[in-house]
């Protein structure tokens, strides 16, 4: 049974409720002052306690969907990684449609007047990193009239760990999409959905890492390359933007900012402004003080020309760490003249998807507002 399996979090429930029922029950029996007693007392509490403990952990994961599997919360997940790609220029498409099913909560099955998420494999020509998406395509790219019709897409990535398949069931961002669209506030949008993990289990902040991921890249030049080579995007930067919450807000930021050539618009729900170092992430500048700047959004805004973009950042007067972070990074942002700022700023709100939900429907109309397709 799977880390996200409701039968797993079932049988966590019943055992912690046996358990607890259990040393309810046996207790008086226990009372006594011997070894075996208080021994039994021991092993009853630890054990209805690590019972509930691992009951809130898996109903949270399933919440959050912080891990997609028993190898991904140890480490051990080997699925997908840097991968050395063979394909020549030209040859084999460089995304792979594994599945597709239809938009959750449509009335309807055809893709016409649905939609349809595709579950994807996506390779990186240049980076030679894989890893696995989900891409949302609207009613409208499946309509005849709009055949030779090209969208504006945006890229939208998880935090950290974090799994794509949150962003599609957790965060609902196909249906959400398309409840916006028919409400005339947002024009339809291709949406490519996947976590800013390429390279698990490692973190590697969208870092091109010396002699290792070259994340960065891949999420400016080889994702945008292999989409437009299987869908109906253009290449300039006007039909592209890019969208994540937490790690990945830091990420979709760092990325417009660095290439405002491959992004008109970047949204951070909840970001952060600075890569850490940690075990998760390793060493990911190997003492190049020039990249370890670069990575830091403020040293970029003080020190590097200002990109011709649009941001947006959110945050939360209450429940939010990064809330004076982030009224910085919106004063910094206006010193430039050139880079173009917006926020979503909630009375209250924690760093959680119920908090990333209430800000998902405006940022993806302000998204839309700031795309055009050619």
């Amino acid at each position: 049974m799977g880390l996200t399996s409701n039968k797993v979090l079932m049988l966590a429930i019943v055992i912690a409720v046996a358990l607890f029922l259990g040393t309810v029950w046996l207790w008086p029996g226990l009372a006594r002052r011997n070894w075996r007693a208080v021994s039994g007392r021991v092993g009853l509490l630890l054990g209805t306690q690590l019972a509930l403990f691992a009951t809130v952990g898996l109903a949270t994961n399933q919440a959050f969907g912080f891990y997609a599997s028993w190898a991904d919360l140890f480490g051990q997940e080997t699925g997908q990684g840097v991968v050395v790609d063979h394909m020549a220029e030209g040859g084999s498409s460089p995304v792979q449609v594994v599945s597709a099913s239809r938009v959750i909560g449509a009335s309807s099955t055809l893709p016409q007047m649905a939609g349809q998420v595709q579950k994807v494999d996506i390779i990186g020509r240049t980076t030679h990193l894989a890893t696995p998406a989900f891409v949302y395509l609207p009613p409208e790219y499946f309509q005849p009239q709009n055949r030779a019709r090209k969208f504006p897409a945006s890229v939208v990535l998880t935090g950290y760990p974090g799994t794509a398949q949150a962003l599609v069931d957790k965060l609902h961002y196909p249906s959400t999409a398309q409840q916006v669209a028919k409400q005339g506030k947002m024009q339809p949008m291709i949406l490519v959905m996947l976590r800013p993990t390429v390279a698990p289990p490692r973190d590697t902040e969208c870092v091109d890492v010396p002699g290792g991921p070259q994340t960065e890249t891949f999420f400016a030049k080889d994702l945008r390359d292999s989409v437009m080579a299987h869908y109906r995007v253009d290449k300039t930067p006007a039909s592209w933007g890019i969208v994540g919450d937490s790690t990945g807000g830091y990420c979709a930021l760092k990325v417009a900012m660095h290439h405002p050539g491959s992004y008109a618009a970047a949204a951070g729900l909840s970001p952060y402004y600075k890569a850490p170092i940690d075990p998760t992430t390793g060493d990911l500048f190997h003492g190049d003080k020039n990249l370890q700047n670069r990575a830091d959004l403020f040293w970029a805004l003080k020190h590097l020309p200002a990109p011709e973009t649009s941001l947006l950042v959110t945050s939360s007067k209450v429940g939010e760490h990064n809330y004076k972070d982030t009224l910085k990074f919106i004063k910094s942002v206006q010193d430039t003249k050139v880079t173009r700022i917006s926020s979503i700023i909630l009375p209250s709100g924690g760093h959680n998807f119920n908090t990333w939900k209430r800000e998902i429907p405006p940022m993806l109309q302000w998204m839309s507002e700031r795309l055009v397709a050619h």
